[in-house]
């Protein structure tokens, strides 16, 4: 059999398709031989070849969605911005980019997983918060935020966002939503950093109902 000349095209098209196929059927009803079927052109053995398994394809689907627009690429390009006002960026382009909601809906069947969770946990924390970590520091050091220990309040930040507050774990009805939004808020407010405001609110609220839309 000859070598596939350019493996990087054929791992780009199995997931344009596994893509396509967790929007359509959902990641649960999604097999590997569906993904095969789809392509058309690939064996069973070719895509095991390129990923180990199925949650190999869904890594690798939510990490191109958050790559391919990336927050922390983009508040670099901003050098007019103190810290605070970086991970404001950050979050708020997260909340309203194109594609969050896309995510949001590849994502949800996979986010009930307890291994899922963990690993997105592990992720978190390592992927995100030493960026969060850094831009504490910047601003305890222009003044714009004051806590005592940026590296807990970063790591703490990313995980109540992208678990406890995440629709997708934790469906509660939109009034309990908001009302865990306004106590991160005030949570945040009295250790110094004061990074949810008015617009934040909203894009939360936005996002809430996008999710609850297509649920």
């Amino acid at each position: 059999m000859a070598r596939n000349k350019y493996p990087e095209i054929t791992e780009a098209r199995i997931l344009d398709t596994a893509t396509k196929l967790f929007l359509e059927k959902g990641w649960e009803e999604t097999t590997v031989q569906d993904i095969v079927d789809e392509l058309g052109d690939i064996t069973r053995g070719a895509f095991y070849h390129h990923f180990k398994s199925k949650d190999d394809i869904i890594d690798a689907v939510t990490t191109r969605m958050f790559l391919g627009n990336n927050p922390f690429k983009a508040v670099e390009e901003n050098k007019s911005l103190n810290g605070l006002q970086k991970i404001q960026y950050v979050l708020k382009f997260s909340l309203q980019r194109p594609d969050t909601l896309q995510f949001s809906q590849v994502a949800s069947s996979v986010l009930q997983s307890p291994i899922y969770i963990g690993k997105q946990v592990l992720d978190s924390i390592n992927s995100m918060a030493p960026f969060f970590t850094q831009y504490i520091i910047e601003g305890i050091n222009d003044g714009s935020i004051h806590v005592k220990n940026p590296k807990q309040t970063a790591e703490t930040m990313i995980l109540l966002l992208n678990i406890w507050l995440s629709p997708l774990i934790f469906p509660d009805t939109k009034e309990d939503y908001m009302e865990k939004y306004e106590h991160l808020k005030l949570m945040y407010e009295g250790i110094g950093l004061p990074v949810f405001d008015d617009e934040m609110q909203m894009l939360v609220e936005k996002l809430y109902d996008g999710v609850a839309a297509h649920q």
